[in-house]
């Protein structure tokens, strides 16, 4: 199943410069993904109206005759679904059993090619289109998925679909089983920078990124140059996923810089005003020739050479350890005929203890509360009162104020924390977290512990960014 859907809610910018939009991405994200010889197929959970699907098999032919190449789209507007469909009928395509190569439906909650896998997928879903109506099914399918499913990774925020339509390409790759011919599946995928940065380790988008990771499926990423579209101009990025890696990429994510690898537009198309050059015109096209733009981001990727465009990382570089760094309470205690009044005011059964602690402890301000707790449970102990959890919090509250200069507040073996003074350091994830804490924290906060308890791992470092 090879799946598209590149900007096909910019139709209206139409014309032979959308078609030659189509081709030049297109012909990239194909050679990316290294669509081969045979017979294979291709799907599209956001198909549109088309555009990409037609433009997939129409290169195929061109380019690789001995081919067949079946395509699959799927799209929930009805305008668009209707010239994706009419425009299947109308043109020569691949069809293989019935023939019902594009569907109506909800990709998300009304799957029409619910159980089937696909070779390869060529996507550019929505950038930052949110999923609220269908929030209720996504919600209870991650929430039933086996952990080997990529819907049981996590959930994106809501404001934003992007990798909702990854996890559900990824659903469907074929299964590692060269003995049943069975090879995986390649997916090329444009996004926006949101799904590669938004979300912070224990969130959603992290989670996912983390899932795809760790398995080893993330082969590379692209930046492509800003002002490639036509409803934006924010900078973009191709996603090469697999899980059939070839044995010299595995355990590693090349990135390759392709910012200003472009030519401009003679005329500018909405925010669109740049392209990345096609090469030489085929014969029987009568567009100018242009710079091999795309081969030159081919041989980048393909090279898998560090460069002054190319990085190559492990997987390991991409994540980090956000790991909670405490510091301990200090409270400075002191009564005052004020505070006093304010305590009785919401415990006057207590009026008696209070004028016992009064008495005993005077108004004077102490710096170690560890002490004053002490003598006053002394004090209540010998007068045989007890307080419940809620007067003692209450009491605490009323009669100290946070002051650096106090000792600290001890709590069980340790200290109690203060949560004022709570931070959290992000430590790659090659790191030794005791080594890093010791040269990175201690010396600007010798009092501090770190919590080990609370550590969540995310993906990606900011460092990549």
């Amino acid at each position: 199943m090879v799946s598209a859907g590149l900007d096909e809610k910019a139709g209206e910018a139409g014309g032979a410069d959308r078609r030659d939009f189509l081709r030049q991405i297109l012909q990239l994200l194909i050679k990316l993904i290294d669509v081969m010889d045979g017979a294979a197929g291709h799907g599209d959970p956001a198909c549109g109206t088309g555009g990409m699907l037609a433009e997939a098999q129409r290169y195929m032919r061109d380019h690789h005759k001995d081919a067949k190449l079946y395509v699959y789209g799927q799209d929930y507007n009805k305008r668009a679904f209707a010239t994706a469909a009419s425009d299947m009928l109308m043109k020569q395509v691949d069809h293989n059993g019935g023939g019902e190569n594009v569907q109506f439906g909800d990709s998300f909650t009304d799957d029409k090619f619910e159980g089937q896998t696909f070779d390869y997928f060529i996507a550019n879903p929505p950038f930052g289109v949110d999923w609220k109506r269908q929030q209720k099914e996504i919600v209870r399918r991650h929430e039933k998925a086996p952990q080997g499913s990529p819907w049981s990774a996590g959930l994106p925020r809501v404001n934003d679909g992007s990798l909702l339509f990854l996890q559900h390409m990824i659903s469907k790759f074929e299964d590692v089983d060269p003995k049943a011919q069975k090879y995986g599946s390649r997916a090329a995928i444009v996004f926006s920078g949101s799904p590669l940065f938004t979300g912070g380790a224990g969130g959603g988008e992290s989670n996912i990124r983390k899932w795809i990771i760790e398995r080893d499926m993330l082969e590379a990423i692209v930046a492509l140059p800003e002002q490639m579209f036509y409803n934006t101009g924010i900078g973009t990025y191709i996603w090469v996923v697999t899980n059939n890696k070839p044995s010299h990429r595995k355990g590693a994510i090349q990135l390759v810089d392709a910012r200003d690898i472009y030519m401009p537009m003679g005329r500018s198309q909405g925010d669109k005003r740049r392209k990345i050059g096609a090469g030489n015109a085929p014969e029987g096209d009568d567009r100018p020739d242009e710079p091999d733009q795309i081969g030159e981001i081919v041989r980048l990727y393909g090279a898998f050479a560090p460069n002054a465009k190319t990085k190559i990382f492990d997987n390991a570089d991409f994540g980090y350890t956000r790991v909670t760094i405490e510091r301990p309470l200090r409270l400075r205690y002191r009564m005052t005929v004020e505070d006093k009044a304010r305590f009785l005011d919401a415990a006057p059964h207590l009026l008696d203890d209070m004028q016992a602690i009064d008495k005993a402890l005077g108004r004077e301000m102490e710096l170690d509360w560890n002490k004053v707790w002490g003598n006053i449970e002394k004090l209540l102990k010998k007068r045989e009162s007890r307080w419940r959890a809620p007067e003692v919090k209450l009491f605490r509250n009323v009669f100290t104020v946070k002051d650096a200069e106090a000792e600290r507040v001890k709590f069980g073996k340790g200290f109690e924390a203060d949560p004022d003074l709570r931070d959290f350091e992000n430590i790659p994830l090659k790191e030794d977290v005791d080594a890093y804490f010791a040269r990175e924290v201690l010396p600007h906060v010798p009092d501090a512990w770190m919590d080990r308890s609370k550590d969540k791992v995310g993906y990606p470092s900011s460092r990549r960014k």
